[in-house]
């Protein structure tokens, strides 16, 4: 496909993002178009040479450990680790100082909650994602598997009562924890109301009680006797009781009860990388734009559902008289999360700007692109304000040490320059996924340390970098085995740990990964407890009503009492576990896998891999809900291929494997694949000429050359696969 530039000095700007950025993003941004071109090609002209040498040290330092392993095999880990610090792969730890980030919004300094991370070009899951700051209890309970179906309760196409009975009951016995009364319990509640001390509620038996805590009630609407609404704060979360006594649940509860919405999703991240399929010009557009009409709260979509067609768009805040009652005194609260935004890192380039002819980085692109349009919000150009303390809030993936860190924010301040922010105005979170940032994490803290607002860690990138890392140490343990391994808790405690010694509480997030089976809600009840309970004021979830569940969780465990302990522990900084993260999860020598279980393994991160890219290259779909080989539907995006690649790449270096078998297993799992996929009318099979199938190829591709791919990284291989295949579509 040709794609027609526009010259702007020595810039060559791809007319569809050309039009975009001077008819849509630089109007009303405070920005003139003159300040934005030449202040874009003055950081493109000093940045991409630090970029470029930030790469090669990646290489040179990978390079370098390859030789260690194969000149020096039998190295003992005290040797191991000293090597990494004379090739300054390990670099000593600063003396922790608190992060001096100001001016961040409470949603990520002084909460702890949920938080969502969905593709940006899909505006439909921005928006449902945005919106998901308030979920419906009655809703997520319903609807999910955490209320049985035992006694004749099955979900069907109606209301089934008997369901409905037991969604009310495990609703109210919530209540106990979030707004626990004086004496009885929610569960034998049949009125609610308030008087000037506060809630009145009356029991079956006759008896009252108030608030355990009174100063819980915030606020209501409706009448103070007989109220519509009854706003609760617990742990820095609300939850809003809603009454009707004309609604078909409200009339048969004997109090009107007709639900309970909770405070969700605080934060979310809107995605420019590894959720998203975004390869060109066309592409990088759409995600600038949907950016753009969040910041400016533009963005809509029509949505169909159950027969009938509406607009969905983004919701306004909630309104409420303040309590205790002063006058006409409110209480406004956000009705939508609050976004950050997730550039791609430092390793891509893309063509839908070129500097001298050539290709620039993607990272810096996002940061220009995106600042300029979050300008939007700073400059209160929407109903809907994203940031009340007026800051940008940018996640940053990928980085690899506390030089690239540092390189970032470097470009950070180079961009608050261009378009007359104030320093300090973009913040950064960074994303704890590669094994040079785990080690390194106390430097990298403070190579930002008035910009970070968020540190989080991801197993299957991480293990990704793990493998790739050592792959020519040894071949490493099954791909179940490694969350078992020492290396892995401790990687997840140093950085809780490293944070808090930081000063990160109450200042920045610490997060905590997904979870990823969005069928499995009662699964996730009992296991993500571990997050909040680890002190991480954030984690990870796949959907808007995964989230109202998971807030339950912050009622239940105050994590900032949490930290506060952590903290008291003698425990705090990463060296605490530094020789547990250096142990490589290699598979125990006198370990011998049984051709069965080789196959297994092989078979199951062969059956992911093209379950992902098939759709990804195919359909340019970044994240989506993909089943496994058991027919499990697993959220998906790039860093699964990332670990799965690896692990078969490693497996095949150390003749575990071999390249047939590999070959066998791909055809095998296309078949399942191409099957599971049957009812998807936009899907292109890849049997049976899998020769022919661009997406088969691509898969088969990120294995067998996954050993030569930077860092283990899909990027490079999958955009080539996705521009073969627009252009493919483009012919026909």
């Amino acid at each position: 496909m040709q794609t027609h530039y526009i010259n702007k000095g020595t810039l060559s700007v791809a007319s569809v993002l050309f039009d975009f950025i001077e008819n849509n993003a630089l109007p009303n941004s405070g920005t003139t178009s003159n300040e934005f071109w030449t202040g874009f090609e003055s950081i493109l002209e000093d940045l991409i040479p630090l970029n470029q040498a930030l790469l090669a040290e990646r290489a040179n330092l990978q390079a370098k450990i390859d030789s260690f392993h194969q000149e020096n095999n039998q190295a003992s880990a005290a040797e191991y680790k000293a090597f990494l610090q004379s090739i300054s792969y390990l670099v000593e730890a600063p003396e922790a100082q608190a992060i001096r980030t100001e001016n961040v919004d409470d949603e990520i300094a002084r909460m702890a909650g949920p938080q969502l991370v969905v593709p940006i070009n899909n505006s439909r899951y921005a928006l449902n994602a945005v919106n998901a700051r308030w979920g419906s209890l009655y809703d997520a309970l319903y609807g999910t598997d955490v209320i049985d179906d035992e006694g004749g309760a099955e979900a069907g196409k109606g209301y089934n009562p008997k369901r409905g009975a037991k969604v009310i009951a495990k609703a109210r016995n919530y209540l106990d924890t979030i707004a626990p009364l004086e004496k009885g319990s929610h569960a034998s509640s049949i009125n609610y109301a308030l008087t000037d001390s506060g809630l009145v509620v009356s029991f079956e038996n006759g008896e009252r009680s108030e608030l355990k805590d009174p100063e819980q009630l915030v606020g209501f609407t409706g009448n103070k006797l007989s109220p519509d609404t009854i706003l609760i704060k617990h742990n820095g979360l609300h939850a809003e009781l809603q009454f009707d006594a004309e609604h078909a649940i409200g009339k048969s509860d004997p109090s009107h009860l007709k639900d309970i919405l909770l405070e969700s999703a605080l934060t979310t991240i809107m995605d420019c990388e590894d959720s998203v399929a975004a390869v060109d010009a066309e592409d990088k557009t759409l995600v600038y734009q949907n950016w753009l009409g969040l910041m400016q709260g533009s963005l809509s979509v029509e949505v169909e559902k159950n027969g009938k067609t509406f607009t969905r768009k983004m919701n306004a805040d909630r309104e409420y008289r303040a309590f205790p009652t002063q006058g006409d005194a409110t209480l406004t609260l956000s009705g939508r999360s609050l976004m950050f935004i997730r550039n791609v890192g430092h390793l891509m380039t893309n063509d839908a700007v070129l500097f001298n002819g050539n290709e620039i980085p993607e990272g810096i692109m996002d940061a220009v692109i995106t600042s300029l349009i979050a300008k939007h919000d700073i400059q209160n150009n929407s109903a809907y304000k994203n940031a009340k303390q007026n800051s940008i809030y940018i996640v940053k993936p990928k980085m690899h040490g506390a030089d690239e860190v540092a390189f970032t924010n470097t470009l950070f301040a180079r961009v608050e320059n261009m378009l007359s922010l104030p320093k300090n105005t973009i913040k950064m979170g960074i994303m704890d996924e590669e094994r040079r940032t785990s080690l390194n994490l106390a430097a990298c803290i403070q190579a930002a340390n008035e910009r970070v607002v968020f540190i989080n860690t991801g197993f299957l990138d991480r293990t990704g970098d793990e493998i790739h890392t050592s792959m020519l140490k040894g071949c490493f343990a099954p791909k179940a085995e490694l969350k078992a391994r020492p290396w892995i808790n401790a990687y997840e405690l140093a950085n809780v740990a490293t944070g808090l010694n930081f000063g990160l509480s109450g200042k920045a997030q610490i997060g905590k990964g997904m979870w990823p089976i969005p069928d499995q809600m009662a699964n996730m009840m009992e296991a993500k407890t571990v997050h909040p309970n680890a002190g991480a004021n954030t984690a990870w979830v796949p959907s808007p009503t995964a989230a109202t569940l998971h807030a339950l969780h912050y009622h239940e465990i105050d994590v900032f009492g949490v930290q506060k302990g952590i903290q008291s522990d003698n425990k705090n900084s990463h060296l605490d576990y530094l020789d547990k993260i250096l142990d490589i999860p290699l598979m125990a020598k006198d370990r011998e896998l049984s051709s069965q279980e080789i196959t297994r393994e092989l078979d199951n991160n062969v059956q992911g891999i093209l379950g992902y890219v098939v759709r990804w290259v195919h359909q340019g779909i970044g994240c989506s809900k993909v089943l496994d080989i058991n027919n499990v539907g697993l959220m998906e995006d790039r860093a699964t291929l990332r670990i799965s690649s690896q692990h078969i790449a490693n497996w095949l270096e150390h003749k575990l494997v071999t390249t047939d078998q590999v070959l066998e297993s791909l055809e095998r799992m296309a078949i399942l694949v191409d099957a599971q996929n049957s009812d998807d009318d936009d899907y292109v099979p890849m049997t049976p000429n899998t020769k022919e199938s661009i997406g088969f190829q691509a898969a088969k591709d990120l294995i067998l050359l996954g050993k030569e791919q930077p860092s283990g990284y899909t990027e490079p291989l999958l955009h080539k696969r996705r521009k073969e295949m627009k252009a493919k579509l483009a012919q026909s």
